[in-house]
């Protein structure tokens, strides 16, 4: 929501909203592109003067404002409708979707084609570096490719389909499959009805690339109507990804017979970067082109973005909040910074980790960290007791794991508690898909 604001202001649009959870760094990005957000709902907040609102997924029945869009009978869309009826039509759409790493490939994938000169749209759930915002919507004559990063969530509350289903897909990117968004699908099936129905709609002419790797990928694609290219490390993949390496804060691997080398770590940057080159690769985009944009690709805001180093103590922030991407996360950060301690600091806030759904899955998660501070459940209140991640019992299966593990309730506490317990050459590394009461700066502030 907030990219695509700042790049319709670009294009000549008024622009303004209502938030009551904005942070950063879509709050800081948002102040620097002068939009300006009012914080809370109420009727008042609404334009006077003729307008399109667009309603978030996260917006419910029960908002003043939605209340005061519908009995007003205003203009009202979802941000997906937005985006297909006024940027979409008649593009080269590259829809990145998966479980994880679609902001990461999604971020690579425009990159590469920013560096060949292709001049893409794009739309990122996040802020790549390179690119300097996570929207960029260019006029259709002077940009034919749009790079789109295709979430499965639910549109609206009036659209309960998945967002990627709106996209007018040519090129789709299956990153990976597994549960997830437990407040949107009842189970693993119900995710891949959704992706089936994505298959569905891509053009005989279009491409699939999936995970060649992995069984639920292989299980969605089977009987699509459009021609599909496996990628992954197995001897069945048509891309396959051969002779991978990581050191040194970098990795690469090679892929049509040419080397390639990025300035990231971990197992799942391999597999997103050997995507993202199969999709520049589609679009005709020189093997010697990819790998020099690959070299120059910065990174991307909260993942693996290191905040700071207080007292020779780094402080590195990330967005992994799923039972694999913690896991991924952690042990390319271990392999990244060898010889040191990691501590994984982690907030169940997504709606599935405050649930107890990874209840037994999320200690296995964290195996490569020396120790794990567990943060308060977000929004515990709107669970029952026994639908809630039991933050008591993980702690004690870390401990039983051989690992340093306590719970604290906020992030003062975190930080009183964990401070005694570092030395310099330690690592530590907060996952959270949130701003966990500010405790980046306040680790950087009480760590001096």
């Amino acid at each position: 929501m907030g990219a695509v604001a700042a790049a319709l202001k670009d294009q000549g649009w008024k622009v303004s909203g209502s938030d009551d959870r904005a942070y950063p760094p879509m709050s800081d990005f948002l102040a620097s592109r002068g939009i300006a957000f009012v914080p809370g709902f109420r009727s008042e907040n609404l334009p006077k003067e003729d307008a399109v609102i667009v309603v978030g997924n996260a917006i419910s029945r029960g908002n003043p404002e939605v209340e005061a869009v519908l009995n007003r009978k205003l203009n009202y869309a979802s941000l997906p409708e937005v985006l297909r009826a006024n940027f979409l039509r008649g593009r080269h759409n590259i829809v990145i979707t998966g479980t994880h790493g679609k902001t990461t490939v999604t971020s690579l994938t425009a990159w590469i084609l920013e560096f060949a000169g292709k001049t893409p749209s794009y739309l990122i759930g996040g802020l790549p570096a390179n690119l300097g915002q996570g929207a960029c919507l260019r006029d259709a004559s002077s940009s034919r490719h749009f790079v789109i990063e295709g979430d499965e969530y639910d549109t609206a509350f009036f659209d309960k389909r998945s967002k990627f289903l709106h996209y007018l897909p040519e090129l789709v990117v299956i990153n990976n499959i597994e549960f997830d968004h437990a407040d949107i699908f009842k189970d693993l099936d119900a995710i891949k009805q959704s992706f089936r129905r994505l298959l569905n709609v891509i053009p005989s002419e279009g491409m699939v690339l999936i995970n060649g790797d992995d069984p639920n990928c292989l299980d969605v694609a089977r009987n699509c109507p459009s021609p599909i290219v496996e990628v992954g490390f197995s001897e069945n993949s048509g891309n396959r990804i051969l002779h991978p390496w990581q050191r040194d804060a970098r990795c690469g691997f090679e892929l049509f017979g040419e080397k390639f080398e990025l300035p990231m770590t971990g197992e799942h940057n391999l597999r997103n970067a050997a995507m993202a080159i199969s999709a520049a690769h589609f679009y005709g985009i020189s093997t010697k082109t990819i790998r020099e944009a690959l070299v120059k690709f910065e990174g991307i805001k909260r993942r693996q973005e290191v905040r700071g180093v207080v007292n020779g103590i780094t402080i590195i922030d990330d967005f992994g909040h799923h039972p694999s991407a913690i896991r991924q996360t952690l042990e390319g950060l271990a392999k990244c910074y060898s010889g040191s301690r990691l501590w994984a600091i982690f907030e169940p806030r997504s709606n599935t980790t405050r649930r107890s759904i990874f209840q037994h899955e999320l200690p296995c998660s964290f195996a490569s960290a020396h120790g794990v501070v567990i943060g308060e459940v977000n929004r515990a209140a709107e669970l029952k007791p026994e639908e809630r991640l039991d933050t008591t019992r993980l702690v004690a299966d870390l401990q039983k794991q051989g690992q340093v593990a306590f719970h604290e309730p906020s992030a003062a506490s975190i930080v009183k508690q964990l401070r005694p317990l570092l030395k310099s050459g330690d690592v530590i590394v907060v996952l959270s898909n949130g701003a966990f009461d500010g405790l980046h700066e306040k680790l950087l502030e009480g760590l001096v």
